[in-house]
């Protein structure tokens, strides 16, 4: 063991030289809230949105879901913030990439791997 801690550097010069985590981001967030229902190998769930993203949604929910997880789910986004004159429905699927605790809620991130914009 002494052996090896003649080897390594001290723990306080590894953190100086690991580089800070930065996380790098492929589209713009928007902080929408939006109510959805996510369809799931198990079933349908609630959700609400936190924030969207052309690749990805933050939803908040009162069950955990399974990293992996294939989801469905349809997005009313608001002609505003889209700059249409009417709101536009988006049915996407996607995979839940990553769900943890908060507060009371549930979170969980997943990518939009495929959208259609439903006609109106």
């Amino acid at each position: 063991m002494r052996a090896l801690k003649s080897v390594l550097p001290p723990s306080s010069a590894l953190a100086a030289s690991t580089p800070p985590r930065q996380e790098v981001r492929c589209a713009v967030r928007f902080p929408l809230t939006l109510p959805v229902l996510l369809s799931t190998g198990g079933g349908e769930l609630a959700a609400v949105t936190k924030n969207v993203s052309a690749s990805g949604v933050l939803f908040e929910l009162d069950t955990p879901l399974m990293v992996g997880a294939a989801i469905r789910f349809s997005l009313r986004m608001p002609g505003a913030v889209l700059g249409t004159p009417r709101d536009v429905l988006v049915h996407c699927q996607g995979r839940v990439v990553r769900c943890c605790m908060s507060q009371s809620l549930y979170q969980a991130g997943a990518t939009i791997d495929d959208y259609q914009f439903a006609e109106q």
